[in-house]
């Protein structure tokens, strides 16, 4: 099985083999950090969502145990929309290139959207940590 591979320029990815990837053919999604942004790597099976979690706001990372996975590493993303039930996905720790440390609760950093197409919305993003995976609890600054 090919191993991933990204290549950045900032914030920005210049190329990766993902989308061509076994775990994208799946429908899996993927977050990559890199200069002060989550790139949410959405597969082709997925890209009709883009509209739903690009109307956000802002974009919640919560992280913690997923009860229904074995209490398994996770993360939320909840699309805050200000809507009675904002688009969400949970991704397991598997899912991402690296899992903020605790004391990086906050913002500061950005949520993009690519697909093998290129980047389809930039949007704020917010993380926490939180005792447990689904939490679609509205964000509170900690």
């Amino acid at each position: 099985m090919p191993m991933l591979t990204i290549q950045n320029q900032g914030q920005a990815i210049v190329q990766t083999n993902y989308f061509d990837m076994e775990q994208a053919r799946k429908g899996f999604f993927y977050l990559s950090w890199n200069a002060g942004a989550g790139r949410l790597l959405v597969p082709d099976a997925h890209i009709g969502l883009i509209p739903d979690m690009a109307a956000a706001e802002y974009v919640i990372v919560s992280r913690g145990p997923w009860r229904a996975q074995g209490n398994r590493d996770a993360l939320e993303l909840v699309f805050e929309d200000r809507s009675d039930s904002p688009f969400a996905i949970q991704l397991m720790a598997e899912q991402t290139d690296r899992l903020l440390p605790e004391q990086s609760q906050g913002g500061g950093f950005v949520i993009l959207l690519q697909t093998r197409q290129g980047t389809h919305a930039t949007l704020p993003g917010r993380y926490r940590v939180v005792p447990e995976i689904p939490c679609m609890e509205p964000w509170c600054a900690h």
